[in-house]
């Protein structure tokens, strides 16, 4: 069923009407008041504790000093994806008792309700809430209820609302008390990937949740947990609060452990600490002109091959070659550009044959078209004797998620057959084989918003659709470097849109594949973080090679971020990562039409 608003409510000419006709009965009731032992049991609904007492889907929830209906502070919750930004609070209530819940808002669809009452729940909504509006509705608990939930939540896609002044006036219900703040947080012997944390159990607790870098990453029962899928030589902070069913404690205080140097993740790893990947055009001419293999100066370590391109859609078969002479006039023998591949890998370079790119569609539908492709790549790497592969399917590849839902357990054959393929790759040439992917964000970072075929506004099913991929590969890859550009703005784990061309959205959209985040806003479905090793920022050379071009001021903003913690403008990231691997660009050939402003910028920054 397409979301397209909320349902329809009473009019106030029916509800009118319905009054009338209890009246004539006899029947109609009088405005709900409040006891003289009535109280206001609901906790922080001034929202002046900060979410002290709040749960908010997806991290929708935060506080802001404007606007506010009371005091100086107000909730501020903004729906994404497949989340509707509810944040709910647990009340303790007499039964069989009456009780007023009220509330001011603003904003296009705005909700407020309770559930759990033990009768009939309720919930009351307002539309296009352009100023402070006072939302109000009744209930009666049941005959054993002790304890309601009470929320606010907007609808699908729209902007963020706001609540303040929220009340639910009747019956004092026993009253819980907030537990105490956990004491003697302290982190055991870290790993590459994980951190074990433990505490001294607070009085009055009944759960305990644990925060990375204020980011709340998972709940327990206990006084201990192990904090996973983190990054090698990374330093992270942790704090962890107590909860009980009068809401959650403040935070403790924070302890920080650097988990240690990771291993494995594919081939390269005699790469440079900090590498420069660039895409070489090959096997065609543009505007750009044709760049011989020789002539490809040593800033560069890794240099992809653009591209093997399929015979047909769904064959599997990949072929290349060379420019043609009559549109690269002056393009190097075979032989010779054989002999200047073997140069650069005695200078210590990595050479890859990068297939697919915008014009090339390949879809491995087949466990045929699958064995083909193994062959064909097999056969371009024996021929130019190269070091791996690099996966630059794009959009047009990408008819991945059909229906799957889980990125950690894909079933759609393209989707299994490519990951199949690249692992048969893997173990034919061992662990020496060089893998890297450059997806464009569309495909891996929105998964933050949206993944499969979900019912997510009309939204492309194939956003996210690298997702399983990447995963499934992570253990064989050398370097992702997501393409930082032709892709508009995405949103960030800061739950803000960033734009293209500066530094920011490059700082959020590595922290993104660094931290790693919930799959379209489910928390059970967590994209474990890459090593930093394994990451590179990919962004066109100069303005002619796509949109999105980054002056090199911005990229070295994005680097001290990244690796410094310095420079770091708006957007808060949630580590800090000298080993980030480095940057691909497209492409070598435009970073010489532009006198190599973009390698130029790498080395002076790296050194060199």
């Amino acid at each position: 069923m397409e979301r397209t608003g909320p349902p329809a409510r009473m009019t106030g000419l029916l509800a009118a009407f319905s009054a009338a006709l209890l009246a004539v009965g006899g029947l109609a009731a009088s405005a709900p008041s409040a006891a003289a032992a009535d109280a206001d049991v609901a906790r922080n609904g001034t929202f002046e504790a900060g979410l002290t007492g709040w749960n908010c889907t997806g991290g929708s929830g935060a506080v802001v000093s404007t606007p506010v209906h009371g005091g100086t502070s107000a909730l501020k919750a903004t729906p994404a994806g497949s989340d509707n930004a509810k944040c709910s609070q647990t009340v303790t209530v007499k039964p069989d008792s009456t009780y007023t819940l009220s509330a001011w808002v603003q904003g296009s669809y705005v909700y407020l309700g309770a559930a759990g009452t033990g009768t009939t729940d309720v919930s009351t909504w307002t539309q296009s809430a352009g100023a402070w509006k006072q939302l109000t509705t009744t209930f009666r608990t049941g005959a054993s209820t002790t304890s309601v939930s009470v929320y606010t939540h907007g609808w699908y896609g729209t902007p963020a609302y706001y609540a303040d002044d929220l009340t639910l006036v009747g019956p004092g219900g026993d009253p819980v008390v907030l537990p105490a703040v956990p004491a003697g947080l302290r982190a055991g012997t870290p790993t590459s990937t994980s951190v074990p944390l433990s505490w001294t159990a607070a009085t009055g607790a009944t759960g305990y949740n644990v925060y990375r870098g204020g980011t709340k990453v998972l709940s327990t029962t206990g006084t201990s947990a192990t904090v996973t899928g983190l990054t090698a030589s990374t330093a992270y902070s942790f704090q962890v609060t107590a909860t009980n069913e009068a809401g959650e404690s403040a935070k403790s205080a924070t302890v920080s452990a650097t988990t240690t140097t990771g291993g494995g993740g594919g081939g390269g790893s005699d790469l440079p600490a900090h590498a420069l990947v660039g895409y070489l055009h090959s096997s065609f001419a543009n505007g750009s002109g044709y760049t011989r293999m020789a002539d490809v100066p040593d800033s560069w370590d890794v240099i992809d091959l653009a591209f093997g391109e399929p015979t047909s859609v769904t064959s599997g078969d990949i072929r290349f070659s060379l420019c043609p002479v009559t549109e690269c006039p002056n393009v190097e023998s075979v032989a010779e550009f054989k002999a200047a591949i073997k140069a650069k890998q005695a200078a210590g370079k990595k050479v890859l044959i990068s297939i697919g790119g915008q014009n090339g569609q390949v879809q491995l539908a087949t466990t045929a078209a699958r064995d083909t492709f193994v062959s064909s790549v097999s056969k371009i790497i024996d021929e130019y004797g190269l070091d791996g592969l690099d996966i630059d399917f794009e959009g047009h590849s990408l008819s991945l998620n059909t229906g799957d839902t889980d990125f950690r357990s894909p079933t759609t054959p393209v989707v299994v057959n490519l990951i199949s393929a690249v692992k048969s790759l893997k173990a034919k040439y061992g662990e020496k084989f060089v893998l890297t992917m450059a997806p464009e964000t569309f495909f891996v970072q929105l998964g933050y918003q949206y993944y499969g075929s979900g019912p997510w506004g009309g939204q492309d099913p194939r956003a996210g659709a690298y997702l399983p991929v990447i995963h499934a590969l992570r253990d064989d890859l050398t370097l992702l470097h997501v393409q930082d550009y032709n892709s508009g703005s995405i949103m960030g784990l800061d739950n803000q849109y960033h734009s293209m061309g500066g530094a920011d959205f490059h700082i959020a959209m590595t922290d993104m594949l660094l931290t790693g985040f919930p799959v379209a806003g489910d928390q059970t479905k967590v994209f474990p973080g890459l090593r930093p090793d394994q990451v590179a920022i990919g962004l066109p050379a100069s303005t002619q090679a796509g949109n999105g071009h980054t002056s090199p001021a911005e990229v070295t903003k994005a680097l001290n971020c990244l690796t410094k913690k310095t420079d770091c403008g708006s957007y808060a990231t949630h580590g800090t990562w000298s080993g980030l691997r480095g940057l691909m660009t497209w492409s070598v050939n435009w970073d010489r039409f532009n006198n190599w402003e973009f390698s130029k910028n790498f080395d002076a920054y790296f050194g060199g």
